[in-house]
C-alpha cells in the first residue's frame, strides 16, 4: 500500500471501507441479490423519483452492490489509477475521477428519462413531455427501483486517460494472449459498452454511465491539451508521455560519452554531473521497456518523474 499513490490509495480504503458498512447493515434479499439499505439511501435514483436527492451524484460512486463488483473496480482502478495519478498528481487525478464520476451519472440520468419518456409515451400516446412529470409522482415507489451504484463511470474514465497519455503502450489483458497497445484496448471497451447499451437490457448494468464517464474524460483532456497554461498545464501527461519518448529517441542516436575526470572545472562538473544523469535515466526507460513500469523502484519512479519536471 506504500507503493499506491495517495489518492488511489485513499480511494481504494473508501470505496472498502463503506462496502464494509454496507454489508455490516445489511439489506432485503431479493431474487436478484442483495437490496443494501445503505445503496437506497446513497446511490443514485432516477431524478422523477421521489428519493432521489442531488448529493446522490457524489455518494453513488462510493457504493457497490456485491463483492465482485467492488473487486473488478478496484482491480482496475489500482491498475490503472497509479500510473494516471504519477502523471498528472494528485489534485488533478482527483478532480478528474469526481468529475467523470459525476458527469457518469448525469449520462445515467438522462438515459433513465429517455426509457421513462418512450415507455409511458408508447403506452399512452396522449401523453405529452409536460405530463411526465404527474405519470412519475403516481409511479413514485416504482421509480425508487431505478437507482445506480459504483465507481465504475469514474473507472472507465481512468482507462480512457491512461489510453490516450500512453496510446502506443502494450499491456496485457486477460483472456487476450498478445499484449495490445493501450489506444486499441480503450476503444474496444467503448465498443462493447456501446453495443451492450444498444443491444441489452434489463441486466442491471449502466452501460450508459460507463460510456458517459468516458465522454466526460475525453473532453476534459482534449481542453488540458488545448489550453496548456489552464490549471492543470504543467503536468499534462501527454507532455510527460513525449518526454519519455524523446529521451529514448535520443539515447538510440546518441552513445553517452565516458565521464571526464573531475578537473576543478565547473563546466565539465557540470556536464559530467548531466551525463551521469542522463545515464541513469536510459537505463530506467530501458527496465521499463524490458519490464514494465511496475518492476521500477521507488527510487527509480523518483528519479524519472524529477526528470521528466525539468524538461
Amino acid at each position: 500500500m506504500r507503493n499506491i499513490p495517495t489518492i488511489t490509495r485513499n480511494l481504494l480504503i473508501v470505496n472498502v471501507l463503506v462496502f464494509l458498512v454496507t454489508v455490516a447493515i445489511g439489506g432485503e434479499q431479493t431474487p436478484y441479490g442483495i437490496n443494501y439499505r445503505l445503496n437506497d439511501l446513497f446511490g443514485l435514483h432516477f431524478f422523477l423519483a421521489p428519493d432521489f436527492h442531488i448529493y446522490q451524484l457524489l455518494t453513488y460512486m462510493f457504493m457497490h452492490g456485491g463483492w465482485s463488483h467492488l473487486f473488478f473496480n478496484m482491480f482496475a482502478l489500482w491498475m490503472f489509477g497509479c500510473v494516471v495519478e504519477r502523471v498528472w498528481g494528485p489534485k488533478k487525478f482527483l478532480f478528474y475521477y469526481i468529475s467523470c464520476g459525476i458527469g457518469a451519472g448525469l449520462f445515467q440520468e438522462m438515459a433513465q428519462f429517455g426509457s421513462f419518456s418512450v415507455e409511458v409515451m408508447s403506452q399512452n400516446p396522449s401523453i405529452g413531455f409536460g405530463d411526465l412529470g404527474t405519470v412519475a409522482a403516481q409511479l413514485g415507489q416504482s421509480l425508487n427501483g431505478w437507482t445506480t451504484v459504483g465507481a465504475s463511470g469514474a473507472i472507465y474514465a481512468i482507462l480512457l486517460a491512461f489510453g490516450m497519455i500512453f496510446p502506443e503502450e502494450r499491456i496485457f489483458i486477460f483472456p487476450l494472449p498478445i499484449p495490445i497497445k493501450a489506444k486499441w484496448f480503450v476503444m474496444i471497451y467503448a465498443g462493447i459498452e456501446l453495443f451492450s447499451a444498444i443491444s441489452t437490457t434489463g441486466d442491471g448494468v449502466a452501460h450508459l454511465a460507463h460510456l458517459g464517464g468516458m465522454v466526460f474524460g475525453f473532453f476534459m483532456i482534449r481542453y488540458w491539451q488545448k489550453h496548456p497554461t489552464s490549471g492543470y498545464g504543467k503536468s499534462d501527461g501527454q507532455q510527460f508521455f513525449d518526454n519519455l519518448r524523446q529521451s529514448w529517441e535520443r539515447r538510440k542516436h546518441h552513445k553517452s560519452d565516458p565521464e571526464p575526470p573531475k578537473t576543478g572545472n565547473p563546466d565539465w562538473d557540470y556536464n559530467a554531473r548531466q551525463q551521469a544523469t542522463q545515464a541513469e535515466i536510459d537505463r530506467i526507460l530501458d527496465k521499463i521497456r524490458k519490464s514494465g513500469y511496475d518492476s521500477l523502484t521507488s527510487e527509480e519512479k523518483r528519479k524519472l518523474f524529477e526528470q521528466s519536471n525539468k524538461k
